[in-house]
């Protein structure tokens, strides 16, 4: 695998050490499996795949790899990427602990200081993309953000918000949306959505009734949403992620 560069690295690390998804991962090198992870840090197996997605997602490039065979059946381990990022985590905490402790000395107290650089989102889809164009239409501001990969997503914004950022072609920011705000349909499927893009199913929930659904749109990036009928998609099978443009929001990295 080719050498990670650190500034990719570096998306995934904006966590403090108390996050759930970089403590999975270290459970994961301790144990070699993901349920098994997943028990060591208390939290479910579906919980830990989401944090294992999240963080490759903003790292930009896998970050565990299965291993097949063996007694147990087969487990995960870190890649040479999951690996560096665990090593970056740990100089991290090293150097913010020492930040703070100055911070707090001079003028906020340490709590705040904490909260401040430790702010994390709920909202399951989190990758970095790259602002491609940006059109003002009225009032609101449509904005065209690629990934690495060459997906292409839309979002709209106000004109305010786009002037408060300073948008320009070519920025790099982070693009984030709630998995209920996608709807995953089979190819061929149309829909009133501004936002489609095709990728590979690679996780579902168990049961036939609606249900969530993990696909990968291109390598590094999964995305989560929801099927109406968990029955119509296996596992490798192609599916379309539907989403409204208002339902984007981006960050700036």
């Amino acid at each position: 695998m080719p050498a990670v560069k650190k500034n990719t690295l570096g998306k995934a690390l904006g966590h403090t050490k108390t996050d759930k998804r970089l403590e999975i991962l270290k459970k994961l090198q301790e144990a070699g499996s993901i349920s098994e992870a997943a028990r060591r840090a208390g939290v479910s197996y579906k919980a830990a795949w989401q944090a294992i997605d999240v963080l490759s997602n903003l790292a930009g490039t896998p970050l565990v790899s299965k291993v097949v065979g063996g007694s147990g059946g087969g487990g995960a381990q870190l890649t040479e990427a999951g690996k560096q990022l665990l090593r970056a985590s740990h100089d991290l905490d090293i150097a913010k602990n020492q930040v703070v402790k100055n911070a707090a000395q001079s003028s906020a107290p340490e709590t705040s200081m904490n909260q401040m650089l430790g702010l994390r989102t709920t909202m399951r889809n989190q990758f970095p993309a790259q602002v491609a164009s940006i059109h003002k239409k009225g009032d609101s501001v449509e904005v065209e953000v690629s990934t690495k990969g060459g997906s292409v997503f839309s979002a709209r914004i106000t004109a305010a918000s786009a002037e408060l950022f300073a948008l320009h072609k070519g920025q790099h920011v982070q693009v984030l949306f709630k998995a209920t705000a996608v709807a995953i349909q089979a190819p061929g499927a149309k829909a009133d959505k501004a936002n489609s893009i095709h990728g590979i199913v690679v996780r579902k929930s168990r049961g036939r009734t609606s249900g969530e659904i993990s696909m990968l749109v291109e390598p590094g990036i999964t995305l989560v949403g929801f099927a109406d009928n968990l029955s119509d998609f296996k596992i490798s099978d192609s599916a379309v992620a539907f989403m409204d443009e208002s339902a984007l929001v981006l960050a700036l990295v």
